[in-house]
């Protein structure tokens, strides 16, 4: 496995077939471990930037490496299966038990029965629900809260290195949205997975970063520690500050 960057941007375009340029030049190193959490308007290319991290989508020009290969470089399966990913909706499949959803893709990896079983209790401990209380329980028996931590347990149930998340507490209330944001970073210690999120809302990505991105015009307008962020003076960035006193007198953190 490569040294360098988990995941890289190379002078990476992209534009949607038909519509506008949302990629242009787009340069970015992320190391391993890392929480990267990228902060933009709708439209800005945020969901854009993890759809070509796992190879949904492919560069009009420039590269995508991951662990030191070119997406182009990587079996599309292998590549979605070696990444986790969290969604604003969740997506569980409502007909499956708790259990059946977070073993979904050890159970395409071929993974025994027992181990299957083993690990979906160990990922649902890992997110905070009891194995005995949750894994028989249906998606509709649940917390918005809850099934959030099962799509988190979802992704993280092959252990994949990477993990990519997509305004993954957007659709909670500001109180469960703070206590996720604190759920997070617990897992995070444990896991250590290089983590990519993705964010309209800068409290949430100062929440959830190490490092923040902020996206304006295909381009990164900054990229640095969450307070060093906090210093910017380029008016693309301060639109986002200047909301942080609201978004905080809401209650998340």
């Amino acid at each position: 496995m490569s040294e360098g960057p988990a995941i890289e941007f190379e002078n990476v375009s992209y534009r949607h077939p038909g519509g506008p340029r949302v990629l242009v030049d787009f340069c970015c190193a992320i190391a391993r471990g890392e929480t990267l959490a990228l902060v933009g308007r709708s439209g800005t290319g945020k969901t854009t930037i993890l759809r070509l991290i796992n190879r949904l989508l492919l560069p009009d020009a420039g590269r995508v490496i991951v662990e030191g290969r070119s997406t182009l470089d990587w079996d599309p399966i292998r590549l979605r299966r070696h990444i986790g990913y969290v969604m604003q909706e969740v997506g569980l499949f409502p007909h499956m038990s708790i259990g059946r959803n977070v073993a979904v893709v050890p159970q395409l990896e071929d993974w025994s029965t027992d181990r299957i079983r083993a690990r979906t209790d160990e990922v649902l401990n890992l997110v905070g629900l009891d194995p005995e209380t949750y894994r028989d329980r249906f998606p509709h028996e649940l917390s918005g809260g809850q099934r959030q931590r099962v799509g988190v347990a979802r992704a993280l149930a092959v252990d994949p290195p990477i993990l990519l998340m997509d305004e993954p507490f957007g659709a909670l209330d500001p109180l469960t949205r703070a206590e996720m944001h604190r759920e997070f970073h617990r897992i995070q210690s444990q896991v250590q997975k290089t983590i990519v999120c993705v964010t309209h809302d800068m409290g949430e990505a100062v929440a959830l970063g190490t490092r923040l991105g902020v996206l304006a015009q295909g381009r990164l307008a900054a990229l640095a520690a969450p307070a060093e962020i906090a210093d910017s003076k380029d008016p693309e960035v301060q639109v986002f500050l200047d909301a942080l006193p609201h978004l905080v007198n809401t209650g998340r953190s």
